[in-house]
């Protein structure tokens, strides 16, 4: 049986999805025995009506006692969920006995739910025609998170990581949270590749630990279940009430469309597209670094590093026109905004020089406004300046923006292979 939910937490009242799942992992033993790991799977982060971090969760039970599960777990998102908020709209789906016409059609939504745009009839749509024992509360829009983990659940094959969530105390929920910052770094120094955005180093600050009112503590990411425990073993904070780890499409990249041309991008998507800097980046109001992007086919559109990138800014300000580039990020009001960059070729920088003398190689003197210039020496006149090539400050290769402002499903450099690769760190 694969028991999904999605949508009951608030972004300002808190709760998390994660908890009800951690603690339904616990509770559900009663009924039957947990096959697996559970599901954390991040969904079209670009969507403006998520809740936070727009995650569906997904178990799988052995069972004879689906009827008693059922009700458990509906009687636990109405007892936890945040219905006061108008934002959260929970939405639950029991699976039991799919055929393959129900898989494929489930792991089908599953990846377009983390791309596109799914509206909440298409989603009961797929309810009534397969017959499906979904519950939608409100408006329901949490039944697309639900079918998309079950989806995910039934598919075999997809990349993956872990995260180790540990969850507070209820009573310390909405205080401010205590976590042993220098355990975070050592924690990071002991496991890191294999552990990944626990702290931002260039920028100073601890990525793994919230700031919302939520049940969270801290969440570890990395590429197994062993280094994220050993990692979350050396963190020094206060008590919590339990812990979960979770297997998540985070860290994937899955939520990326490959793009031939601007004319197919679509707003509230994500995107991977080639092309070229159309123009000099400028820093606007407010911090953030904008140019025009443009593609092989000649058109034309505005990209943005945003002020929460950081030092990433820096590193887009040194791009120049003729850039051969490849942008990874997603589309909000016809801006591309982006997440990692690649650059594939620079074009040739030059400054204007005082010419050389033919006769004598030493540098001319200016002869006056307008007038050329000439050696004072030999008596020699050259009417122009000259060019002298300019070392580039930025080198080809891959750039990301760092941990702080690091997207859930965005996949950190760390986990990519090759050359020229610049993870942030």
């Amino acid at each position: 049986m694969i028991i999904s939910f999605d949508d009951t937490d608030s972004r300002s009242l808190g709760m998390c999805t994660t908890y009800l799942g951690a603690l339904l992992m616990d509770e559900l033993k009663a009924y039957g025995k947990p096959a697996g790991l559970p599901l954390l799977i991040r969904l079209n982060p670009t969507i403006p009506f998520k809740t936070r971090g727009n995650a569906a969760v997904a178990i799988k039970i052995e069972t004879s006692e689906s009827e008693k599960i059922k009700k458990h777990v509906i009687q636990r998102i109405e007892e936890l969920a945040q219905m006061e908020d108008e934002n959260t709209n929970p939405g639950v789906v029991f699976l039991e006995n799919n055929n393959d016409e129900v898989k494929t059609a489930l792991t089908a939504f599953f990846k377009r739910a983390v791309q596109h745009v799914i509206t909440i009839q298409e989603a009961k749509g797929l309810v009534e025609k397969y017959e499906l024992d979904g519950r939608g509360y409100k408006n329901s829009r949490g039944l697309i998170g639900a079918l998309a983990g079950c989806g995910a659940m039934l598919e075999e094959e997809w990349d993956h990581t872990y995260e180790y969530l540990s969850y507070r105390q209820k009573e310390a929920w909405g205080t401010q949270r205590f976590v042993n910052e220098n355990s975070v770094i050592r924690a990071d120094d002991a496991t890191y590749p294999h552990t990944w955005d626990n702290r931002d180093i260039a920028n100073n600050m601890v990525v793994c630990v919230p700031h919302s009112p939520d049940p969270v503590l801290y969440g570890i990411r990395g590429k197994t279940p062993e280094y994220i425990s050993h990692a979350a073993s050396m963190i020094e904070g206060e008590v919590t009430e339990r812990h979960a780890i979770y297997k998540t499409n985070q860290g994937t990249d899955m939520h990326l469309i490959p793009a031939e041309s601007i004319s197919k991008l679509q707003d509230m998507e994500s995107y991977i597209i080639q092309g070229f800097v159309a123009s000099n980046p400028r820093t606007i109001e407010g911090g953030h670094t904008l140019f025009l992007f443009r593609d092989k086919e000649g058109e034309e559109m505005e990209c943005a590093a945003f002020e929460p990138t950081k030092n990433f800014r820096e590193l887009i300000r040194k791009l120049l026109p003729g850039d051969h580039i490849t942008i990874y990020g997603s589309v909000k009001n016809k801006t591309l905004n982006i997440e990692k960059i690649d650059v594939i070729e620079l074009t040739e920088k030059y400054r204007k020089v005082n010419p050389l003398c033919p006769k004598c190689e030493k540098s001319m003197k200016s002869a006056g406004k307008g007038q050329g210039y000439r050696c004072r020496h030999c008596k020699t006149r050259a009417d122009k300046a000259a060019r002298s090539k300019v070392e580039r400050e930025i080198k080809p290769g891959i750039y990301e923006v760092p941990p702080c402002a690091r997207r859930h499903l965005s996949m950190p450099l760390i986990r990519k292979e090759g050359k020229d690769i610049h993870p942030s760190r």
